[in-house]
């Protein structure tokens, strides 16, 4: 269901992103973030010490060594910093770039799909309002840095590593250590160095050991948390939030999303139907087209926020063009554009189950990426097709799915095509697509994704020698749109 109203309207409940809106501006504020379990589900340290025991980076003698750690630090017989340092014993004589490359690298593909999408909506929030953010956490600064770069937060506090001279980790921590009270400690030196006063602060956490810090802030936000923390918040009436669009890690999203390919079968058979019925493949597609994409992304939680949708139906037919994250947002176009259109997609695809057999019915076209003779026949044959059969197309003008919030560079070949067929271009841009699905995640997260349907660009006065310069203005509204993003009304829409 498509939702117009904005986020002020919402109730400003404690703990949501209304709440936040609401609040006073200003950099006198600070909104602490800790990390595992409030903006990502689950634990960064299990992630990455499950990479390091497939690559084999872990003996039997170190895993028994961290484990027998972990027991004695739970049974309160060791302190937080023995824990964390028996772990980190195993990184000791390597460098921190090469560490800090390969957590990198392991935030793309494990982490980033496990962040909440309702707390970066809090950290948007907050970030609107001019509130410094600050990720605070006892993860060490490899697990949290790659978090707080994805999200824009440019303030970190939490655990480093001792160096010797040469750049390489000893395997100790800096002192005092960030945990529990330590953490507390942090924050109000963070507070004092920048004139903030923690009255007027917020902070979001999960942790049994972060209730020293809900003392001191004036705004509490315990998020997922644990019995001990959320025993204090209810005795002192603090509001509690819980998130579950990542808590199981992924695996229930799997499910819901395979399941809801249940719903292409009914839908298909209607389709097909009606089109014997009129002798029109087309018409059976409209209906495949114009009622599954939308089914399936709200199975599985997704719900869209469309501003400027009537920009979809003015101009028939056009080059729908969107900015591509995942395996799922090219169906978020499709749920706009509804039907009488087509696709671009890679050559890859063509072999795909699903993507390949509804490619073809639907007059797909697969491009060779690798070729580009073929890249430009293939271009040729869409743009026949569209004139021949009076279609849309949705593309990517990234061509590939990107890593980060921002866009990629844009490829001429939909411009081109524009050009060449003078259909209008229509830009779709698409806001929290990662937070339905990660680069290349296979399962739909429950998300609200927020999508502007931007008015038909004409391309009638478009020349080969201004294509460039033309290509570049329409990326220039992609990134405005990107970082000011218009409420119904706006003039853009």
């Amino acid at each position: 269901m498509t939702s117009r109203h904005s986020r002020r309207s919402q109730p400003r409940v404690p703990g949501t992103v209304a709440e936040v809106m609401g609040s006073p501006e200003g950099p006198e504020i600070a909104a602490f973030f800790d990390l595992d379990g409030t903006i990502v589900a689950g634990f960064t340290v299990t992630v990455y010490t499950k990479t390091k025991i497939r690559r084999g980076d872990f003996g039997v003698s170190e895993i028994y060594r961290i484990l027998a750690t972990a027991y004695a630090f739970q049974m309160g017989r060791s302190t937080f910093q023995d824990f964390a340092e028996a772990g980190l014993s195993t990184l000791a004589g390597k460098s921190l770039a090469e560490l800090e490359e390969e957590s990198e690298e392991v935030f793309k593909r494990k982490i980033a799909d496990l962040i909440y999408p309702e707390t970066r909506a809090l950290v948007r929030a907050h970030v609107e309002r001019g509130h410094r953010v600050v990720l605070c956490s006892s993860a060490t600064s490899i697990q949290v840095e790659p978090v707080a770069r994805w999200l824009g937060i440019d303030e970190v506090v939490c655990n480093r590593f001792i160096l010797d001279d040469q750049d390489r980790v000893t395997g100790r921590l800096v002192t005092p250590v960030i945990w529990g009270e330590g953490k507390a400690s942090a924050a109000q030196r963070y507070a004092a160095t920048h004139g903030i006063d923690l009255a007027h602060c917020y902070f979001y956490a999960d942790g049994d050991e972060d209730v020293a810090l809900m003392h001191l802030v004036g705004n509490p936000r315990p998020t997922n948390p644990g019995p001990e923390l959320t025993r204090v918040a209810e005795k002192r009436g603090w509001p509690i939030t819980r998130h579950r669009s990542r808590s199981a890690g992924g695996a229930s999203a799997l499910v819901r999303t395979v399941a809801s390919l249940g719903a292409l079968a009914p839908i298909a058979t209607a389709g097909l139907g009606i089109g014997i019925l009129k002798g029109d493949k087309r018409s059976g597609l409209n209906v495949l087209t114009s009622l599954w994409p939308r089914l399936m992304l709200e199975t599985n939680g997704v719900r869209l926020r469309i501003v400027g949708e009537d920009n979809a139906r003015v101009t028939r037919p056009a080059v729908f063009l969107f900015n591509h994250r995942n395996n799922f947002d090219a169906m978020v176009a499709a749920a706009v554009v509804k039907d009488d259109f087509t696709f671009v997609a890679k050559a890859e695809l063509k072999t795909h189950l699903l993507v390949g057999t509804f490619g073809r019915a639907m007059d797909g076209v697969f491009i060779e990426r690798s070729d580009s003779a073929g890249s430009v026949a293939s271009l040729q044959e869409a743009q026949d097709l569209l004139v021949r059969k009076n279609l849309s197309v949705i593309v990517a003008p990234e061509g590939t799915r990107q890593d980060r919030a921002e866009l990629g560079s844009f490829k001429k070949g939909p411009f081109r095509m524009a050009m060449a067929t003078g259909l209008p271009i229509v830009p779709i841009v698409i806001r929290n697509a990662s937070d339905m699905a990660g680069r290349g995640g296979s399962a739909i997260n429950a998300a609200e994704v927020d999508v502007a349907v931007l008015p038909p660009i004409s391309v009638d006065d478009w020349t080969v020698d201004d294509v460039d310069e033309r290509i570049a203005q329409v990326r220039d509204l992609f990134l405005d749109v990107l970082h000011d993003w218009p409420t119904e009304g706006d003039p853009r829409v």
